[in-house]
């Protein structure tokens, strides 16, 4: 996917035990978890707010 191999993931991982430690790996992963599925959620979702005029506003002549 991105040219990483085991050994590099390992070390990542690794790594990411010594900075934040195993306590914090769960917060981490739920984290991240959240974060990904709102973005596929927006992404996927129609727009909210409706900009586009209505079509018997552009039938009514400006007085």
């Amino acid at each position: 996917m991105f040219g990483l191999g085991t050994t590099e993931l390992v070390i990542i991982l690794v790594l990411v035990l010594v900075i934040f430690g195993a306590g914090k790996l769960p917060e981490i992963g739920g984290a991240l978890g959240k974060g990904i599925r709102n973005f596929k959620k927006a992404t996927q979702e129609p727009d909210e707010i409706d900009i586009s005029p209505d079509r018997k506003d552009e039938d009514e002549e400006p007085k």
